[in-house]
């Protein structure tokens, strides 16, 4: 299944229309049973934030997706049934970490995430280059050309350029940091507004 759409349309064929609480324990009870069984690969949920709505998914192994709302959270949906699995629910579970240590990073209260991440996503060069972000410190900031040298490859600038722009969990790993020598942001998955915004707020410590 790719999401609970089905499941939730037959329960309120059984029972009716529930509310909103009974509604999101269904939810928790059908992702409960779906990893005790051995099939909930990918739990998701959506986080409120002051850059507006993030989609946020997990394996198993950790954070594999942060989405911003401009991506669309079908196509989202769809990239990860494709490359990752389609027994996708939605679920608090796996995810409140990610959603608890987001609203701290917001609130100016962590600086590092220390979450277990999933980088199946990304593979080679951009793999060693996502890799890499989370050693940019908080508050500060990198060039494309510094992130190519770091990597190995110095000549690779705009390669570096295309991992950040195809990071698969921005936010926690942090591409935001990546900026061009000259000191203008470039470019960002959430928009450069959002990229913006989350250098001003580690600015204003």
């Amino acid at each position: 299944m790719s999401n609970d759409t089905t499941t939730v349309a037959r329960l309120r064929a059984v029972i009716g229309e529930p509310d909103v609480t009974e509604l999101a324990a269904l939810r928790e009870d059908l992702a409960a049973r779906a990893e005790a069984d051995g099939v909930l690969d990918v739990a998701y949920r959506t986080v409120d934030s002051p850059i507006g709505p993030l989609l946020v998914a997990a394996t198993a192994v950790g954070l594999v997706r942060v989405a911003f709302e401009r991506e669309g959270e079908e196509s989202v949906l769809a990239e990860l049934s494709a490359a990752v699995s389609p027994r996708i629910l939605r679920s608090g579970r796996r995810t409140d970490a990610v959603a608890r240590e987001l609203d701290e990073y917001f609130a100016r209260r962590r600086r590092r995430f220390d979450l277990p991440v999933d980088l199946q996503l990304v593979h080679g060069f951009r793999h060693t280059v996502i890799a890499h972000l989370p050693e940019i410190p908080y508050g500060t900031t990198e060039s494309y050309a510094d992130v190519a040298r770091a990597a190995g490859s110095p000549a690779a600038v705009r390669a570096v350029g295309t991992a950040c722009g195809h990071n698969p969990v921005p936010i926690v790993v942090p591409c935001h940091r990546v900026v061009r020598s000259d000191g203008t942001i470039g470019q960002y998955r959430g928009g450069v507004e959002v990229k913006s915004t989350l250098l001003a707020l580690e600015a204003s410590r």
